[in-house]
């Protein structure tokens, strides 16, 4: 029986259910929701504490719902499926038949075009429409901050919204559709700001919000950020003109601006704008530079915000961009120096030190490059979690112009260990080292069981007289934990010996070794039994 609801939601809230109801249901489950809920198999519902709502529903049996209307992923139902089901669906279409709210509008959900733009919240809205295209009228001779503020007004309507990739593609389409035509260069600016202004509208915490329903924090803003960070930094890969429109060069430096100063900020991990300050630096700015008076204004500028950020200052950003900078200007000493320096910070990101060794390979600076390779090897030694795949096709690519660097390689990559133990053990593979490849396993107490056949089968073809050793000590230890699965391991092992042998042709050295091992071991009579299972004696 139907009563008269206690807790009332707006048309804001409303507008926030369809949009979840769209995002997580799919249209079928929506459908056989409405049925259940047209049969009357919503019982005993309550709204106890809201926004959370409990019912049970009656399906093959009676199934216990709970309902969370400020967070989806909390909602719960006892059936079988995992995830959003008929049950949770028949539960909101009595929630929403209980306020008095269109059922067909949620049951048709994943239909409702412009979900947002359709309620009264827009409807009301007094600040006409007129005015922001004015405003919009302006926009190719606003400066970046500006432009920044336009937005804001701009997606106003979508303040309550669920912060999901839905989310940002309304916002976008928004911006985008009242703004007036542009030039190339401004255009590809103005695109990159808009998708700048999202992004830190997600990662950021809300501000002012009258109500915290609809501020989604979770996994659905982690994949708006994710697929916007993807957008904006394929949104570099486009080269800027700027020798067309030299006169957006004021643009470009004010983007520099706001992405150091957001980079300088940022607490966040990841370090979102860190990322698209360097590739601001090297895909838009460098290409178009005409000499190094960029780089020296940076450093001034961030010697600048040092003092004026103070407590507020990421110490680890700060430290790397002025290494960047100095090495940019080829000042190797003053990087590295510095670099080192913001290594020993708790945030520091090994990858961050690819962004100096790629430069130099594009360049073909093979030399410089071989000196970087061995002066950040010590950055990188203590950081075992850290796959070193990348700063090992880099020394591969310099030992290829520069053969006389392989003796710096193995200093290096020998120093590294243990967090070089993987690149390092397939170089040596990869430069047919057999000997030192077997001296590095035998030191970090490896046997044959810890390798596939396929990796150990370089050495059967190239140096089968080192894997001899490996093997038979190998097969003591099997023999001496005395138990039948040892025994099968070892049986195991003295067939590739047997193999071994053959490939060298030695059999009588292995006749005479078999021999030996089985008088030896007579008494060991599951022994005896895994040695006949495996045809080795009759």
């Amino acid at each position: 029986m139907k009563t008269t609801p206690t807790y009332a939601i707006d048309d804001a809230q409303w507008s926030i259910l369809i949009q979840n109801a769209a995002y997580y249901f799919d249209d079928l489950t929506l459908k056989r929701g409405f049925q259940y809920y047209k049969q009357g198999r919503v019982l005993q519902f309550s709204m106890i504490n809201p926004p959370e709502m409990e019912a049970v529903v009656e399906g093959r049996e009676e199934y216990a719902v709970e309902i969370n209307l400020e967070s989806f992923s909390l909602n719960r139902c006892d059936c079988p499926v995992h995830g959003p089901c008929k049950h949770m669906a028949a539960v909101l279409l009595n929630f929403a038949d209980w306020q008095n709210r269109s059922v067909p509008a949620l049951v048709n959900a994943k239909a409702a075009p412009a979900v947002l733009m359709e309620t009264s919240t827009l409807r009301n809205n007094h600040s006409p429409q007129s005015k922001l295209q004015e405003a919009a009228l302006h926009i190719p001779s606003m400066k970046v901050r500006e432009w920044h503020e336009w937005f804001e007004r701009c997606i106003a309507p979508l303040s309550q919204q669920v912060r999901n990739p839905q989310f940002v593609e309304a916002a976008l389409a928004l911006i985008l559709k009242i703004k007036p035509p542009l030039s190339p260069v401004k255009e590809q600016l103005f695109r990159l700001h808009a998708q700048l202004f999202l992004l830190e509208m997600l990662i950021k915490p809300a501000r002012n919000q009258s109500h915290s329903f609809g501020h989604f924090i979770g996994y659905y803003t982690h994949l708006a950020v994710s697929e916007l960070q993807q957008a904006i930094e394929h949104s570099f890969d486009s080269t800027l003109p700027l020798d067309e429109e030299p006169e957006q060069w004021h643009r470009v430096t004010d983007t520099l601006a706001y992405l150091r100063q957001e980079m300088l900020t940022e607490t966040r991990d990841p370090f979102h704008f860190s990322t698209y300050y360097y590739l601001l630096w090297s895909h838009w700015i460098i290409p178009n530079m005409q000499d190094t008076s960029l780089y020296s204004e940076e450093l001034d500028q961030l010697q600048q915000l040092e003092e004026k950020l103070g407590s507020s200052l990421s110490r680890y950003s700060w430290l790397l961009a002025q290494s960047w900078i100095h090495f940019q200007l080829s000042e190797d000493q003053e990087a590295l120096t510095l670099l080192k320096s913001a290594a020993e910070r708790p945030d520091f990101h090994p990858e961050a030190l690819m962004r100096f060794l790629a430069p130099l390979s594009e360049a073909g600076e093979w030399s410089r490059l071989m000196t970087w390779l061995v002066q950040i090897s010590n950055l990188l030694s203590h950081r075992r979690f850290y796959k070193l795949d990348e700063y090992s096709l880099y020394w591969e690519k310099a030992v290829q112009e520069l053969p006389e660097a392989q003796p710096l390689m193995w200093t290096s990559l020998v120093a590294m260990l243990p967090a070089s133990r993987d690149i390092y053990d397939e170089k040596l593979l990869a430069y047919g080292k057999w000997q030192e490849w077997m001296d590095y396993q035998l030191s970090a107490g490896r046997e044959p069981a810890n390798f596939r056949v396929t990796k150990l089968q370089p050495l059967e073809k190239n140096a089968p007289e080192i894997l001899l050793p490996f093997y038979h000590q190998a097969v003591e230890r099997y023999v001496l934990e005395k138990n039948r699965g040892s025994y099968k391991a070892a049986v195991k092992l003295l067939k590739r010996l047997q193999k071994l042998y053959k490939k060298m042709k030695q059999e009588e050295r292995w006749e005479s070794f078999l021999s030996a091992f089985t008088v030896r071991h007579s008494r060991l009579r599951a022994l005896q039994e895994e040695l006949r299972k495996g045809k080795l004696i009759p």
